[in-house]
């Protein structure tokens, strides 16, 4: 089961009642990640972060240079903006931010979600979700 599809679901379905947010957590034992989260920074910028994050996902492990630029070029990105900042780590402060922010949570596994500040590890089904999301909400009502 992926996760990603699942999330994808709730959100549409809970439309207007969660927000999403996304973190970068490159996984620093995992060859490529680096520079995967920066490939993923700079489609975010050019608005195909879903589309990127999908390809990462499904083609992994090929997040190579060559194999980022090949993906960027399948969802026709700007490939002289995507390469410059790739190159130049240009989503470095991006990225660090959100390292510095796992490290305070002392989180180290992904995928990683937090439901009004309740950690939930681990790929989990629709259920799951749905069950820490409602009772959250309902919690939210009686305040």
């Amino acid at each position: 089961m992926e996760v990603g599809p699942t999330i994808d679901r709730l959100v549409k379905e809970l439309e207007g009642k969660v927000k999403l947010v996304i973190k970068f957590f490159p996984y620093r034992y995992r060859d490529y990640s680096r520079i995967a989260a920066e490939a993923a920074v700079e489609a975010w910028k050019q608005g195909k972060f879903t589309e990127m994050h999908d390809l990462l996902i499904k083609n992994s492990p090929k997040l190579d240079r060559e194999s980022l630029i090949k993906y960027a070029k399948e969802l026709n990105m700007d490939i002289e903006k995507f390469i410059k900042a790739i190159n130049n780590q240009e989503g470095a402060s991006i990225i660090e931010k959100d390292l510095k922010l796992a490290k305070e949570l002392d989180l180290y596994v992904t995928p990683a979600f937090y439901i009004n500040g309740i950690k939930v590890l681990g790929v989990r089904d629709s259920e799951y979700f749905k069950e820490i999301i409602f009772k959250e909400l309902e919690n939210v009502k009686k305040k």
